[in-house]
């Protein structure tokens, strides 16, 4: 499969791109050796291998969620450059109008 300007071009309009001559011929030529290495991967024989599903047989593995603190309210606040006894101060960004 060769990657040709119109098809570039057709990518770019779906993704709402917007690319000079220059950049549009870069980018196909990048897109040629991304399709180039795909041929590549089918020349490796994959007779009698089964297709992998999951990376491991493992099934829901997660860490134990408990509860920690890392740092102390003090320690939080300290580089803070605005507080107010436990909170940060922030500017005003909602209206109520």
């Amino acid at each position: 499969m060769n990657i040709d300007l119109k098809t570039v071009n057709r990518v770019a309009a779906l993704a709402k791109l917007d690319f000079t001559d220059d950049e549009k011929t870069r980018l196909q030529e990048d897109l040629n050796k991304i399709v180039a290495y795909f041929d590549k991967l089918n020349e490796v024989d994959t007779e009698g291998i089964e297709p992998l599903i999951f990376m491991t047989d493992e099934v829901n593995v997660f860490r134990k969620d408990i509860p920690f603190q890392e740092i102390s309210k003090e320690e939080a606040l300290k580089n803070a450059p605005q507080k107010n006894s436990d909170y940060y101060k922030v500017p005003k960004f909602l209206d109520r109008e």
